[in-house]
């Protein structure tokens, strides 16, 4: 007999040496393991804001997670999970002897695991370090975890941390997340009934998901509301109105992507930026984007989409010629070069490129305006006269005879009738005249680059962006300066340091030679190719385009303080049908966008501004303008070269 008990004292001892050496091991890799919690640095979200404030989109990676400080989080949330979850959670050190008795009992008495007693302390370790598997090691490690959690952190910083890290289900992350998918808003906001929805979410976060068992939320709130009764942590009034409360709960996406291209626009530029962390950082971003505009742009964008739909189904065309027909609309402000819209595409779930921005294609006429302002500064005026005739440029295989839209002549033209009406004969005589190095040097100073060195690029034989054509515009409609375009205003990391962009701004012209120019392209809006775009009640200044074989359609407008780049075309550059012009099917664009953002913004600069250095001479019925760079004398312009007495519809610009 002592030889048996001998033995058993000796495996009593193994066993014990065992579980001790087992027990060492697990608490010396707790040091290791505690690393994530003690230095929590969780991936959060970025979110997106308009000019004014208003949230555009969230943007994660795998999870959504917008964080909160412990100093933020109202007392109620905390007492309510406490109440709930662990109510002795600031007497214990990490675990609750007395619930592990309890439980232990009931566990023995099934002969299995029925029950848990893990204090918020060991939930936390549980969700952030261990799996969910209810084995002993896994228990004996969550203890050991727990245990010195609390030796390591405040009270506060571990309940900071769950409210952080915790999973409230809808693919909301931390309990910030989860008031605003909900209930659309901030913590501080909560009733007593939402907050009560929200901390019985960890216990089962898919089951008692609100959007998808209603029932089961409000049964669960209620038990943490009776619990909050039963502590005496609530007045009987507040658990009575509490208990009849219904809330209404949102059941939106993640990322609530009110502009999905300026989204993916402004992630590409801080990725650019150095911003690699761009999903993951938890940043603020400002963007210059207004809400109300990007939604007029939208409108106005599908709307000319509709119409050319429209007009193929009228004529009775093949599809083919429209199936693959998209657009795109940039807004920016003149002054300052802030993109104020951005849409690249009639249907984003159709198709996330983005053409505003990363489509190349030939601007066509709306080039043109860029060649006659080289001439105005080489000294012509808006009455200076162009021969419109038709030419054979080059020898041989190389020669080139282009024609007019229509294949119409007229002889001789006023610079300024020759933009209005986008006479390429025209244009292309005045660029000769110049001298085509002339013509490269200016391009080179107003910033094309890479463009072709011949005489067909005065009709726009390159390609370029809608964005980056919107940019090159600025040097009209911001008066001979030229702005770079630029979305993001303010960026400000999770840890409050801030970075601010400005505009960047190169004087190309002066205020005259751009005037001379606007001047013009209001004409072609008031009674040229681009009469569409007119508005009531505004000065709107613009150019068509219009491609070879109506490849690309495209209207850039201005008013005195913003403008608008439109643009469409099939995305695989075949031709639309013969209908689909710059005047057609891009200027009523410009016209629709800018009349529903005239409602909106009534108290705007409608008209321009002529600078003092301009002067008018006003002749067969038209308003010619003239500085003293003109190389002719306004006084000496001679009315009487038109023979017909005609002003081919050249009435005074309003001005």
């Amino acid at each position: 007999m002592k030889r048996i008990i001998k033995y058993l004292s000796i495996i009593a001892i193994f066993v014990a040496i065992t579980i001790a050496s087992w027990l060492f091991t697990v608490y010396l890799n707790i040091n290791y393991e505690l690393d994530e919690l003690i230095n929590y640095k969780p991936r959060t979200s970025t979110q997106f804001y308009d000019r004014n404030g208003k949230h555009i989109a969230n943007s994660f990676d795998e999870r959504h997670r917008l964080y909160v400080k412990f100093d933020k989080i109202p007392t109620r949330v905390i007492e309510s999970l406490i109440a709930i979850e662990d109510t002795q959670y600031f007497e214990h050190n990490g675990i609750n002897p007395e619930a592990i008795f309890r439980a232990v009992l009931k566990d023995i008495k099934a002969m299995k695991f029925v029950e848990g007693a893990s204090t918020i302390t060991q939930q936390l370790v549980k969700t952030v370090l261990l799996s969910r598997d209810k084995k002993i090691k896994r228990k004996a490690k969550e203890l050991f975890l727990a245990l010195e959690l609390e030796n390591r952190l405040t009270k506060e910083q571990i309940l900071e941390r769950y409210f952080n890290h915790v999973y409230f289900g809808h693919g909301y992350y931390g309990i910030k997340t989860a008031s605003y998918g909900y209930f659309k808003k901030s913590l501080n906001d909560l009733s007593l009934k939402e907050i009560a929805m929200l901390v019985g979410l960890p216990k089962a976060p898919s089951f008692y998901d609100p959007t998808k068992n209603y029932k089961h939320n409000i049964s669960r709130a209620n038990q943490v509301i009776r619990r909050l009764k039963t502590l005496g942590w609530i007045s009987k009034v507040e658990y009575k109105r509490a208990i009849k409360s219904m809330p209404s709960v949102y059941d939106d996406t993640l990322t609530l992507n009110k502009a999905p291209y300026v989204v993916d626009y402004a992630i590409k530029l801080m990725q650019d930026m150095g911003y690699k962390d761009v999903k993951t950082g938890g940043y603020k971003v400002k963007l210059s984007i207004d809400l109300e505009t990007q939604d007029i742009a939208r409108e106005s964008l599908r709307y000319g989409y509709d119409k050319i739909i429209k007009r193929d189904r009228f004529h009775g065309k093949k599809r083919s010629k429209t199936e693959d027909i998209n657009g795109a609309i940039v807004v920016l402000e003149n002054s300052t070069g802030k993109i104020l819209a951005l849409v690249g595409g009639v249907d984003y779930k159709a198709s996330s490129f983005n053409r505003a921005v990363q489509s190349k294609r030939q601007p066509g006429s709306s080039f043109k305006p860029f060649v006659y302002q080289v001439a105005l500064n080489q000294g012509y005026s808006t009455a200076s006269t162009l021969v419109d005739i038709s030419r054979t440029y080059g020898q041989g295989a190389t020669s080139w005879t282009p024609k007019n839209y229509g294949n119409r002549q007229k002889g001789l033209v006023r610079l300024n009738d020759a933009l209005i009406h986008s006479r390429n004969l025209a244009t292309i005589n005045l660029a000769y005249d110049i001298g085509l190095p002339t013509i490269f040097k200016n391009l080179k100073i107003f910033d094309f680059e890479g463009i072709p060195r011949n005489l067909s690029i005065v009709l726009g034989s390159f390609g370029i962006s809608p964005l980056e054509l919107s940019e090159k515009y600025t040097i009209f409609s911001n008066k001979g300066v030229m702005n770079e375009v630029y979305m993001i205003e303010k960026i400000v990391s999770k840890d409050g340091k801030v970075k601010e962009f400005l505009p960047i701004k190169t004087d190309i012209n002066n205020e005259n030679q751009a005037y001379l120019l606007t001047s013009m392209l209001s004409d072609v809006v008031q009674k040229g190719t681009g009469r569409r775009a007119r508005v009531p009640g505004i000065q709107i200044a613009g150019k068509t385009g219009t491609t070879n074989n109506n490849v690309d359609a495209w209207f850039c407008g201005f008013s005195p303080s913003i403008q608008a780049v439109v643009w469409y075309g099939n995305d695989d550059n075949t031709p639309m049908p013969r209908s689909e012009t710059g005047g057609t099917t891009a200027a009523p664009v410009v016209s629709h966008f800018f009349r529903n953002w005239l409602a909106k913004n009534p108290n705007t600069k409608r008209y321009f501004s002529r600078p003092s250095g301009v002067f008018t001479r006003q002749f067969a019925g038209g308003n010619y303008y003239f500085t003293n760079q003109s190389n002719v004398p306004y006084e000496d312009i001679n009315p009487d070269i038109f023979k017909n007495g005609k002003d081919d519809g050249l009435s005074p610009v309003l001005f």
